[in-house]
C-alpha cells in the first residue's frame, strides 16, 4: 500500500512540474484534447495505460 501511495505522490509532483514549467504547453494541449472525440481520448487513455503498465513491469521486473 505505501508503494501505491509513493507513485501517486509521484504523479502529482511530475504534473505539478508540467503546470509550473510549460503552463502554456499545458493549456493549449488541454484545448486540443477538447476537441478530440471520446473515442479517440479512450483510444489515447488505453495507449498511455499500457505504456505505464508495460513500463511498470520492466521497471519492477
Amino acid at each position: 500500500m505505501q508503494d501505491l501511495w509513493a507513485a501517486l505522490c509521484l504523479v502529482a509532483v511530475i504534473e505539478g512540474l508540467v503546470l509550473f514549467a510549460v503552463p502554456g504547453v499545458w493549456k493549449r494541449t488541454a484545448e486540443q484534447m477538447q476537441a478530440l472525440a471520446e473515442p479517440q481520448l479512450r483510444r489515447i487513455g488505453a495507449i498511455v495505460l499500457a505504456c505505464g503498465l508495460a513500463a511498470l513491469y520492466f521497471v519492477r521486473g
